[in-house]
């Protein structure tokens, strides 16, 4: 449930005083993964704005464990950022694909593992000034290694660490990558059992 205002009254939409209606939209670039959009919108006080953004069609990442409680994790050169990334698996949805089907693709392309179990944490919006994307939080656990299949032009390493590994880069610093902070976050509370995970299967 969303924080309702205190000053709100009874029958007006919460929400009135913030909302931008969008007035008209152009099309700034259609490329082979992004899509940016201009849209002039109205603001609550009656003024107009302009405001640019990036269509994005959602992805998901995967908190994979190991029986003995490691974590799989990825190294990766990210060009815009010019650096390798500390994150966890990840990758965007094909048109029309389940959420659950991306996530056990990705997990096997990426690092040739496969999960007996899955549970669906939530969902997080990365990049909420710009861009419509969302990441769906997967966790499996009863994992089997295989062979990845990563796509032409992949190139990344695969490597465990324990879970205060992790925490301690991302306080230190050294894993600053969005989704896997958030990540980071889920799994201590998890762990800790503050948060709780409902499991599946992977053939249900």
């Amino acid at each position: 449930m969303k924080p309702v205002p205190a000053d709100h009254e009874a029958g007006e939409p919460a929400d009135a005083h913030l909302v931008e209606t969008r007035i008209a939209s152009v099309e700034i670039l259609k490329g082979r993964f992004l899509h940016a959009m201009r849209d002039t919108v109205g603001l609550p006080d009656g003024t107009q704005a302009t405001r640019e953004y990036v269509i994005h069609p959602g992805a998901v990442m995967i908190v994979a464990q190991c029986d003995d409680g490691s974590l799989v994790l990825e190294r990766q050169y990210r060009y815009p950022v010019q650096s390798v990334m500390v994150e966890f698996p990840a990758g965007k949805l094909d048109p029309g694909e389940d959420s659950l089907a991306c996530a056990q693709r990705e997990l096997l392309e990426e690092t040739g593992y496969t999960a007996r179990e899955w549970a669906r944490a939530g969902v997080l919006h990365p990049v909420i000034s710009y861009s419509t994307e969302f990441i769906d939080i997967w966790f499996a656990r009863g994992l089997t290694l295989g062979t990845r299949k990563l796509d032409a032009g992949e190139f990344l390493d695969v490597f465990t660490a324990t879970p205060a590994e992790l925490l301690a880069w991302c306080a230190g610093g050294q894993v600053t990558d969005a989704k896997t902070l958030t990540g980071a976050l889920w799994l201590q509370n998890v762990l800790s059992g503050a948060w709780a995970l409902d499991w599946q299967s992977a053939s249900s």
